[in-house]
């Protein structure tokens, strides 16, 4: 599932991103209204965050935009202030559910499951790539009747890859989503992951590889 975060507290925002991070969710977050909107026009996202109160757009302008524009994508918004004229507008608006700050982890993720099967959509509990499966909920890679289970950050690291299947993805790509832009993590953190998941990979005996571009990257690749 994609997220889109748009909240201007900076550590709310981030604590968000991590809650979405944890649920193999991933989201994209943004810190004013203006780039909400620019980023839910894309129509990519399959839930959106959004505070009431944002600076450039306010959180009703960018959701009555969208809906104007004729995008769908299910709106939870968030507020301050416990009062009902807000949560009337923003659902007339076109807001499909509304939360008061601050909220219980669990109460949101269960709002977003509920928002998702409003839509018909099912949450997907694992990813194909070529002969192999990623299990979502136990992190585990699988290949005929041979499986593995992988570390966090190698779960992360392959998720992108697959996600971005035919696309070279850089190490400061990787490094920013999987340890995050203020880490200390360098090139070697990232050559160590590659490392361990060729040789989970190896073992379960799968035909895909992780193909290294010189000076430019990583990709899947399936050998013929």
């Amino acid at each position: 599932m994609k997220v889109l975060i748009a909240e201007d507290e900076i550590r709310l925002a981030d604590a968000l991103g991590q809650i979405m991070k944890e649920q193999h969710y991933q989201a994209d977050i943004v810190y004013n209204g203006t780039d909400g909107l620019y980023c839910g026009l894309s129509g990519e996202y399959d839930i959106i965050i959004l505070d009431v109160m944002l600076p450039g757009e306010n959180g009703f302008h960018v959701v009555q935009k969208l809906r104007e524009a004729h995008i769908q994508t299910p709106v939870l918004m968030l507020t301050a202030r416990d009062d009902i004229h807000d949560k009337v507008t923003g659902l007339d608006k076109g807001a499909d559910d509304y939360m008061t700050k601050p909220f219980v982890p669990e109460e949101l993720l269960a709002r977003i499951r509920a928002l998702s099967r409003r839509q018909g959509e099912v949450i997907v509990e694992e990813m194909k790539y070529g002969d192999f499966i990623l299990n979502l909920s136990a992190n585990d890679l699988c290949c005929g009747s041979k499986s593995i289970h992988l570390g966090y950050k190698e779960f992360e690291v392959l998720k992108i890859l697959m996600n971005n299947s035919g696309k070279i993805i850089s190490k400061e790509i990787l490094i920013s989503k999987v340890w995050g832009s203020d880490s200390d993590a360098e090139d070697n953190n990232v050559e160590a992951y590659i490392s361990f998941l060729r040789k989970k990979l190896k073992f379960i005996g799968s035909k895909v590889e992780i193909g290294t571009v010189r000076k430019v990257g990583y990709r899947l690749e399936e050998i013929v």
